[in-house]
């Protein structure tokens, strides 16, 4: 499951007892933004014995790469080989700003693929040299290979987390073969969205553990 302010305080103890494992907090946006409800959803989700992580959600239209993920990692985004902490994840996607109204330019920040791939670059390094660990990177098919086509080759440093509101993945962003999440739906069984994990229990450790 993947939560942000709009899911408030959670009952976590009870999303574990349905059956969920592993978690994504928002503690981000931009450089402007914190979740009021951070501290509750990621101590908690912890404390009720899960596997979790923070996201950020990317705002090119605002600040550059490298300084969106140094706000990311000063208001919740660390890593720590814990065994309970996912690598942090940055959410780069549709344009907030705009939504529908997009024009292709909007939809993508007014940037073009090269100057889009840069700013994933600048953020995927500014994280890696924080933490010691690659962030997760969490997209579209179509957002990323539109907006970013063949200028952002991460596929072998930083797992993918796929959404994708569909019954079977069948399409990937540029040289991805294989998603670690995929967010398969916006509501369900337990709060916020939710997600799976393409792999054994013991594999997701692994992951925490880096």
């Amino acid at each position: 499951m993947d939560v942000s302010s709009y899911q408030g305080n959670v009952d976590w103890p009870s999303a574990y007892n349905n059956g969920a494992r592993f978690a994504y907090i928002k503690a981000t946006e931009g450089t402007g933004y914190t979740n009021p409800y951070f501290s509750q959803q990621y101590v908690g989700s912890y404390r009720a014995g899960f596997i979790r992580g923070a996201y950020h959600f990317g705002r090119p239209d605002i600040s550059n790469g490298a300084t969106q993920a140094t706000y990311f990692l000063t208001n919740g985004g660390r890593w720590s080989s814990d065994g309970q902490t996912l690598p942090g994840a940055l959410d780069i996607e549709y344009n907030p700003s705009c939504g529908s109204s997009c024009t292709p330019a909007q939809k993508c920040y007014n940037l073009g693929k090269p100057e889009m791939g840069k700013w994933i670059q600048d953020f995927v390094n500014t994280y890696k040299q924080g933490t010691g660990a690659y962030p997760v990177i969490y997209s579209t098919a179509d957002w990323y290979n539109t907006c970013v086509g063949t200028y952002g080759d991460f596929s072998s440093v930083c797992p993918f987390w796929l959404a994708c509101y569909c019954s079977m993945v069948t399409t990937y962003p540029y040289n991805w073969k294989v998603y670690t999440f995929w967010q398969y739906a916006d509501s369900g069984t337990f709060p916020g969205d939710q997600n799976v994990f393409n792999g054994p229990y013991s594999q997701l450790q692994k992951l925490a553990k880096g």
